[in-house]
């Protein structure tokens, strides 16, 4: 079964190891379920080693890998492991924030278009080649093949309004119920028209830490209940921002007479995610709040992460792009 074809592909592999702690985790993987101790590595919480381990140990939570016992699933010494792994990144992205409860003013940068922009779609949009544009797919790749579903691990975490504003999100996401409709499928037909890999994953061994980290991000707000709010920060920063970059991103394609399906992805994101800006603000934050006000500092939060690994994705790409160099661990064929 291909990802095409409407499923999770079980012949994903686990990917090559970046170092000692992914190392350890892909060779435990590779083993039969016996007794041992995973020792854990220090390592840079938005390094190669560390970020690969982790996104690893969250994948065994959706498709798994082909070879892999489901049962590693919970495993209680993966478990652990994974435990001081998320201890560290966790760490590093509250230390790399501000953090604070001011969320009005917070929503409130989000929704400002500085002029003239500088980011990944202005420069993709204005001078953008179309081997930055495939590279750029591929970075993206490793979130929109389970778009919407590090989302979904909040649902049973929030009550009332706020429960149901973010299923009628997730609804659409999921493309109202139309398997050809889902985000994640338009992304693989975007890859298909970019005459790129539309398999699940299959970029992944070619993608830095900074974008997988994005997605690992996800996946520890959705798994903690602790962390709710911060998902719901996370989750309406997206939406927020997504409307005006698609915007930009479908400009970009126009210009370089891209196949429709590239173009089709962004122009679904144009409405849709203006229509849920509002959802997320006034429905799922307005509820939770009502309900919680405590996770506000944590709403915050989750914002502030957001853009901060963001802004460390689109200077890793900026960067490299700008030096003439592929932003990729190595070009695409």
């Amino acid at each position: 079964m291909s990802w095409c074809n409407g499923g999770y592909d079980p012949e994903v592999k686990l990917p090559t190891p970046r170092g000692p702690l992914s190392e350890s985790v892909v060779d435990t993987l590779s083993r039969d379920r016996t007794g041992r101790t995973l020792p854990f590595a220090v390592a840079d919480p938005f390094g190669e080693d560390l970020t690969i381990a982790l996104h690893v140990l969250y994948e065994l939570h959706y498709g798994g890998f082909e070879g892999v016992d489901p049962a590693w699933e919970w495993d209680p010494e993966l478990l652990r492991l994974r435990g001081q792994i998320e201890h560290a990144f966790l760490g590093a992205l509250r230390a790399g924030v501000a953090g604070g409860d001011d969320l009005t003013a917070e929503l409130e940068a989000l929704l400002v278009e500085h002029v003239p922009g500088s980011g990944v779609s202005h420069h993709l949009r204005d001078e953008g080649t179309w081997d930055e544009m495939r590279e750029y797919f591929a970075h993206r790749s490793v979130y929109h093949h389970k778009e919407a579903d590090p989302h979904a691990w909040v649902i049973p975490r929030l009550r009332g309004t706020a429960k149901a504003a973010l299923v009628a999100v997730e609804f659409d996401e999921f493309g109202g119920g139309k398997a050809d409709r889902m985000h994640s499928r338009l992304y693989a037909d975007l890859l298909e028209g970019a005459g790129m890999s539309a398999e699940y994953l299959a970029y992944l061994d070619d993608v830095p830490a900074p974008a997988i980290a994005i997605v690992n991000m996800m996946s520890l707000f959705g798994l903690h209940r602790s962390l709710r709010g911060a998902l719901v920060g996370h989750f309406a920063a997206a939406e927020i921002t997504t409307a005006p970059s698609a915007q930009r991103m479908a400009q970009a394609l126009d210009r370089l007479e891209a196949d429709p399906r590239c173009v089709e992805f962004f122009t679904e994101h144009i409405e849709a995610d203006a229509v849920h800006e509002q959802i997320m603000r006034r429905d799922v934050i307005g509820s939770l709040l009502e309900q919680e006000p405590s996770l506000c500092p944590d709403v915050v939060f989750g914002i502030q992460a957001t853009e901060l690994l963001e802004q460390r994705l689109a200077d890793h790409l900026l960067a490299s792009w700008r030096a003439g160099e592929t932003s990729l661990r190595k070009p695409l064929l």
